[in-house]
């Protein structure tokens, strides 16, 4: 199968769900991008900002970049002109950050709360209590450039696949914990949940995932 050929088969698998694709294009050639674009996938996911700007320089406007990666504040001003959402919000800090350079640019920057759902130390995210801690902060309700719109998580590396559905089952339950807790407002509107990727997009849709990260389920392994 070539690349518009997978799109459409993962979309047909989305359907009747609540989940949006996002291609997860890091490290592949433009070649690829375009190939995606033309097979109508306009959500593109990637990890590292200097390659995301590079090739946001180059590509169609009418893409949706999505910064997916682990983020340090040192870069958030690179992308800050141009970024749709990002999903790896991991500290007050780094929101400070966002919110700031989104200020520069004149922008409202939508974004996630990476929460740790994995039973394993290599992945990032807050805590459930952090993320209430953020919440109920001064600071972020001080903010009026950034928007949060939800959270993220990635489940546990495994084959088991009843545990990345308990992991998934868990973060949509913080969801609307987090829905039923905090009312909207300019810059809380809860509506998005980032799980699933290649291999466990369809557990994530089927637990409520309103975007999957995709990558060599499109463009095959690297």
């Amino acid at each position: 199968m070539n690349i518009s050929q997978n799109i459409v088969k993962i979309n047909e698998a989305l359907a009747g769900t609540t989940a949006r694709l996002i291609a997860v294009t890091k490290t592949k050639p433009l070649a690829d991008l375009r190939a995606a674009y033309d097979g109508n996938c306009k959500i593109f996911g990637e990890n590292k900002v200097q390659e995301m700007v590079e090739k946001w320089e180059v590509l169609p406007k009418d893409i949706e970049w999505h910064l997916i990666g682990h983020l340090q504040s040192n870069k958030v001003k690179y992308m800050a002109a141009f970024v749709a959402m990002i999903h790896s919000v991991d500290s007050l800090k780094l929101l400070q950050e966002i919110d700031k350079q989104a200020l520069k640019n004149n922008r409202v920057i939508d974004c996630l709360l990476q929460i740790y759902i994995a039973k394993e130390e290599t992945k990032f995210g807050l805590s459930e209590d952090e993320a209430h801690e953020i919440l109920n902060s001064e600071e972020f309700k001080a903010m009026k450039n950034v928007k949060i719109s939800g959270v993220m998580g990635m489940a546990t590396f495994t084959d088991n696949q009843e545990q990345i559905r308990l992991e998934f089952r868990g973060l949509k339950a913080f969801f609307e914990t987090l829905k039923s807790q905090y009312p909207t407002t300019e810059n809380l509107k809860l509506s998005e949940i980032s799980m699933g990727m290649s291999g466990d997009y369809s557990i994530a849709a089927e637990e409520g995932s309103t975007l999957v990260r995709v990558g060599s389920a499109i463009f095959g392994s690297r």
